[in-house]
């Protein structure tokens, strides 16, 4: 028996942006873009916003949409907010309507030669130079007849970038035109949020929010499963209790835990509860190098303090006794809460009771003082 005859190739997708087997938790999500994309455009969701913070599957949401929107006939630009954003969506559309679009440069005739032999030329037209939002509309002038809709994901929204501005601004004029778009952008909480604050991007007020939390449960229990089998493996009903208690409903944790346990289970036909644990140990080592050390980066000095004092806690922090651990006033407390909440960091469960919002992130803390 071969090598390939006895490893069987691993389902899990611990890869940022990869669409998994099994989507979970994400299904109302899923129908209202699926209804947005056959609406006629009188859905709200046709500009939607996917916030949550690093892990909770914002990138391979987007990916899943646009091959969705793709298999019902519309063309899609999957891009990042970065310099030449603009340029790329007009290029990624094109690459993706290449099936509708004539690639034949447009010609004039620009004289005839009639002696010795006899000859005609002809010259390729220059384009005019035009700005994105007359190219964008001939592109929607070419597809009309077509009925093809055009979809724009962007990933990973900056809204200190130009282009993010210009880019909402002009998405604006193609609804109130009655163009049939749409716009999906995903990013962390404090981008969106601050991107929603400018006076010019003030339409994304209206835009559809989806806020992407804690997967269920019981939909970990059932998404881990069945991506199990999906592979040709199955899993002790003991190692599947321990693989959900260490997910905690972060969608990463789910596709991290599952690769480093079905790898640690070798040519075994069955996940048990070493084999497991092996695999939470491993996963919740590359947790923190891949996520909280990324997050942590992002946050001031005063927003780690809060944290940590958080962290003095089993499970929930009192806003009261924060304060009088810190020291610091109401007002104080205030300002960080809001901080730490739009980070997607924390997560306030009832009024004035705090939770990290990120599983792990307590001990990863403690580990740190």
């Amino acid at each position: 028996m071969t090598f390939e005859e006895t490893v069987r190739a691993n389902p899990f997708t611990p890869v940022f942006g990869k669409v998994p087997p099994f989507m979970a938790g994400r299904e109302q999500v899923i129908h209202d873009i699926a209804a947005a994309l056959v609406s006629n455009g009188n859905s709200p969701d046709i500009c939607s916003l996917f916030v949550g913070a690093r892990g909770t599957g914002k990138t391979s949401l987007l990916t899943y949409l646009a091959n969705e929107a793709e298999q019902q006939g519309w063309i899609s630009a999957r891009v990042t907010a970065a310099p030449g954003m603009l340029e790329d969506i007009v290029q990624r559309l094109h690459e993706s309507a290449a099936h509708l679009l004539d690639s034949q440069a447009a010609r004039h005739l620009s004289g005839i030669e009639i002696a010795p032999l006899g000859g005609v030329y002809w010259e390729t037209a220059r384009e005019a130079p035009a700005n994105w939002r007359t190219r964008m509309n001939e592109l929607f002038s070419t597809l009309e007849n077509t009925e093809t809709g055009i979809i724009i994901c962007v990933d990973e929204v900056d809204p200190e970038f130009e282009e993010m501005v210009q880019l909402i601004t002009t998405y604006q004029h193609f609804v109130e035109e009655g163009k049939r778009t749409m716009l999906l952008m995903a990013g962390l909480p404090h981008r969106v949020s601050r991107l929603l604050s400018g006076r010019a991007t003030s339409f994304l007020r209206r835009a559809a929010r989806h806020n992407l939390g804690p997967i269920p449960r019981y939909e970990v229990e059932e998404t881990f499963r069945l991506t199990v089998e999906s592979g040709g493996k199955h899993i002790d009903d003991g190692a599947l209790q321990e693989a959900v208690n260490a997910i905690d409903g972060f969608p990463f944790m789910l596709q991290l835990v599952g690769y480093r346990a079905w790898n640690a289970t070798g040519t075994d036909d069955v996940i048990g509860i070493e084999s497991m644990r092996r695999g939470i140990r491993l996963a919740q080592e590359e947790l923190e190098h891949r996520v909280f050390d990324a997050t942590i980066a992002e946050l001031s000095k005063g927003d780690i303090a809060f944290l940590q004092a958080m962290a003095a806690d089993e499970v929930i922090t009192d806003r009261s006794v924060l304060a009088e651990r810190l020291g610091r006033s109401s007002s104080y407390i205030s300002t960080y809460k809001k901080r730490l909440l739009e980070a997607g960091v924390i997560e306030e469960t009832r009024p004035g009771i705090f939770a990290f919002a990120l599983p792990g992130f307590r001990d990863y803390l403690q580990n740190r003082l």
